[in-house]
């Protein structure tokens, strides 16, 4: 993914001022001191624009709240992952991301734990490229592959991750878990993440699983061809909100693993034994061509919300909303040529869908089922590109996302 113009710099009496432009609400970075990275650096500089550190690592220990941490262009291949551990405050974040419109790609080949063997695990703070354990952190415009995970987050709240690439890594290439609360991930793209070790069994997209914490929205997210699932909210206990995203191609052995695990659902809005009852809520998105599910509630009794939302050409079902005593609502989705449109529990309220409209739903039904114009480059500003006939119902009925 190309950087977006985010960073503005100027040079006033000797000195670098970088700001970081608004990214959604409360977002904007107060100003810091601005600390620049660049490859030719050197960690005891003081990490002005003529005289940058090396590592990103050291900017990180160095900053305090209200900094920022701008990154020249370049690879930065790591030894050791990056680790954040000191929390900025609500009114002033810690800032980190691309310098200007340059690329940066943080590589995470070399770490230990991206090489685990089948069967074995990755210890907790090995986990991630970016392994954060803390708050308020305004982090966008990174390319992060080839790590233990690309972005790892456990205990963060309050924090925008904003217009990342997470991708060809050997876990997810974003995890959100643990008690983390009121955290934004917008504009991601996440795609390609895999994991030997597991034989694709855990590597997806984006997850928000094994934790709690009220508040965490999903905006504009693209997350494709990962081995597991595209999203999983595995055992997360507290309602998530996923909006305008675009979940595909997951689940299916590029790899050529042996004994394959991997599940393929664009959007797995639960589970555990038993999946705890959580009312998440899912709109103007779409899953398309994955192996299992568009989206499932896989196993979660709660009251799940999905509206406005697309399926198409699903190996499975493109609604899976059937778990005994589920409450959720669903309304004005549309379901074309998965193998199976809906499966409904009795507990479900579901109305004005295309299933419940009656005739045969097809790619004919649609004015395009072609996702190129949504598959392309993303807007400046990190917005998905339009697609305004992608899956838009030829007769104008009002199912479905709209792009």
């Amino acid at each position: 993914m190309r950087n977006t113009a985010i960073w503005t710099a100027a040079l006033a009496s000797a000195a670098l001022v970088a700001t970081l432009g608004p990214i959604g609400p409360a977002s904007a970075a107060t100003a810091g001191t601005t600390l620049v990275v660049a490859t030719n650096g050197d960690d005891t500089a003081p990490g002005t624009l003529a005289r940058p550190l090396r590592t990103i690592q050291r900017a990180v220990d160095l900053a305090k709240p209200g900094d920022v941490i701008a990154v020249r262009g370049g690879t930065y291949a790591l030894t050791d992952n990056i680790t954040i551990a000191t929390s900025g405050t609500a009114s002033q974040p810690i800032a980190l991301g691309a310098y200007q419109r340059e690329r940066v790609v943080v590589d995470g080949e070399k770490l230990p734990a991206s090489h685990t063997p089948v069967g074995g695990g990755i210890p907790r703070a090995e986990r991630g490229t970016i392994h954060q354990e803390a708050s308020y952190w305004r982090i966008s415009d990174l390319e992060i592959v080839n790590g233990p995970y690309g972005v790892y987050c456990d205990g963060c709240n309050g924090n925008v991750f904003s217009r990342l690439s997470t991708h060809d890594n050997y876990e997810s290439g974003f995890q959100l878990q643990g008690a983390s609360s009121n955290n934004q991930i917008l504009n991601l793209d996440s795609y390609g993440n895999r994991d030997p070790r597991k034989n694709g069994e855990s590597a997806d997209g984006l997850a928000v699983k094994e934790g709690s914490g009220t508040g965490n929205v999903v905006r504009g997210a693209r997350l494709w061809n990962n081995v597991d699932d595209g999203f999983d909210a595995w055992k997360f206990t507290s309602p998530i909100t996923i909006e305008n995203t675009v979940s595909y191609g997951n689940g299916f052995n590029r790899w050529g693993f042996p004994d394959f695990a991997g599940d393929g659902n664009g959007f797995k809005l639960g589970g555990g034994s038993p999946a705890p009852a959580v009312g998440h809520t899912v709109r103007g998105s779409t899953a398309f061509k994955n192996a299992a599910h568009g989206l499932t509630d896989n196993g979660n009794p709660g009251a799940l919300s999905l509206s406005r939302n697309s399926t198409y050409g699903n190996g499975g079902t493109g609604f899976d909303v059937d778990t005994s005593g589920g409450r959720a609502v669903v309304t004005a989705n549309l379901s074309v040529t998965d193998a199976r449109a809906a499966a409904v529990g009795s507990g479900t309220v579901a109305t004005g869908n295309s299933w419940d409209l009656g005739g045969t739903w097809n790619a004919s039904s649609v004015l395009s089922t072609d996702p190129a114009p949504l598959t392309g480059a993303r807007a400046s500003d990190g917005s998905l590109p339009p697609a305004p006939s992608f899956l838009v119902p030829r007769g104008g009925a009002a199912v479905g996302a709209r792009f």
